[in-house]
């Protein structure tokens, strides 16, 4: 048996097949490309390797290609022979999370991490943007990861991976002192490493330190291929850096260079987000400038037909709302509310409350607007996502509200975001 570079063990007896899967590792928890290949090379020197199987899955779930990370498990599954318990719990976990079932999954990994905390596959799946905490339908997701880092962070000492997400999630819990110093020790440990990267963008915007922010991502772009996960939805923080800015120019350079779907090799929930999001925030500062809108609506017609991720359904609903697809929406908005009645949505009734409230806006209804979005701010983290992803929400209320000249709603919200200085710890 060989180990993982945290000392757990692996099931081959193969050498170059540890090795190859301890490189696909990093590159997989770094968010760099190669990592698929290298789970490939992995399994090409033992087809039996079970971890492999069930990692070269995780990287095409990252990648959005679902169908084949699901094959890719069974294969894991149809492996697990001679394999250890912690490997076969790494299936029965992602073959849930893949099936659907975020509830079963998290509660599964959790008690998986107790167990092995320092499997960092396992432990990375509750802690991304879009993770298992974040798409559980919990308000409170962002302090749930940062709690989580805080169990495990003794068998973590100067990890550079664990660094960066222990920074990212301390940032959005409102750490950003303690965030910022965590994802700068991660870099000094791993330059490349888009995670950590994306999580100091993050905390540089949170902080209001664009220029900052802006070097930074800059100085890092153009040494991070273009098929790297993480690059487009880096080239959307630029664009939000430059519309802090006032750069509407530059921001929509951004999308047609590097964000918009013809271009953008990212996973298509990071491309229909992204797009969607950044087109919106230009709407939001220049209502008569026009706007891609119909590309990257057929995007979302064609990947997200079906209502029941939350994240994508309130970018999908916009979209239809702005391009006029009526039909469309009144259909997703039905299906949505089926799934609240089920209870078979995570998020709650609060996902096609924000539909409604956005296709108001976009209809110009903005009293009808204000009525849906103010109340519903207190739930809307209930979507998943980051901080900086959802701030379009809470902008949208706002600009609702001064158009429909209830200033002293707008105030309120504004006074409400800035009103607490972060805390040294979540």
């Amino acid at each position: 048996m060989r180990k993982d570079q945290r000392g757990l063990t692996l099931s081959t007896a193969s050498a170059e097949a540890a090795a190859a899967y301890r490189e696909g590792l990093d590159l997989m928890l770094a968010a760099w490309p190669g990592a698929l290949a290298a789970f490939d090379r992995a399994l090409a020197a033992d087809p039996r390797f079970a971890a492999a199987h069930l990692a070269r899955g995780r990287q095409l779930q990252i990648m959005g290609r679902v169908a084949e990370a699901k094959q890719a498990v069974a294969a894991a599954r149809a492996t697990l022979a001679g394999a250890t318990e912690r490997e076969a719990s790494q299936v029965a976990i992602l073959e849930r999370a893949l099936a659907g079932d975020g509830a079963v999954a998290l509660s599964a990994a959790l008690a998986h991490i107790a167990a092995h905390p320092r499997d960092a596959l396992v432990l990375s799946l509750p802690l991304g943007a879009f993770g298992l905490y974040a798409f559980s339908g919990r308000p409170d997701h962002d302090r749930a990861r940062a709690a989580l880092c805080d169990a495990v962070a003794a068998h973590y000492r100067d990890d550079w991976w664990f660094e960066g997400y222990r920074g990212w999630s301390y940032a959005e819990a409102g750490a950003l002192a303690a965030g910022l110093a965590h994802l700068q020790r991660a870099l000094e440990l791993r330059p490349c490493n888009a995670n950590a990267v994306h999580g100091l963008a993050h905390a540089r915007h949170d902080r209001g330190e664009i220029d900052e922010g802006r070097r930074e991502t800059e100085t890092f772009l153009p040494h991070y291929d273009r098929a790297g996960t993480l690059n487009a939805h880096l080239a959307w923080h630029l664009a939000l850096f430059a519309l802090e800015r006032d750069d509407v120019a530059a921001a929509l350079d951004l999308y047609e260079s590097r964000i918009a779907p013809d271009v953008s090799q990212a996973p298509p929930l990071n491309t229909l987000t992204d797009a969607a999001s950044l087109l919106w925030r230009v709407l939001l500062r220049d209502p008569a400038r026009p706007l891609p809108w119909e590309e990257i609506a057929a995007y979302g017609a064609e990947r997200f037909a079906t209502a029941g991720l939350a994240f994508a359904d309130l970018h999908a609903a916009l979209l239809e709302a702005v391009t006029g697809r009526r039909e469309t929406l009144a259909r997703r908005l039905a299906a949505l509310e089926a799934l609240v009645a089920t209870g078979r949505l995570p998020a709650g009734p609060v996902v096609p409350v924000l539909c409604r409230g956005f296709a108001a806006f976009a209809a110009g209804a903005y009293d009808e607007a204000a009525d849906l979005l103010v109340p519903a701010l207190p739930d809307a983290a209930r979507i998943g996502g980051s901080g900086a992803q959802r701030d379009m929400i809470e902008d949208t209320a706002i600009a609702a509200c001064l158009r429909a000249d209830r200033k002293e709603t707008a105030r309120m919200i504004l006074r409400r975001r800035f009103a607490c200085p972060a805390s040294p710890r979540p």
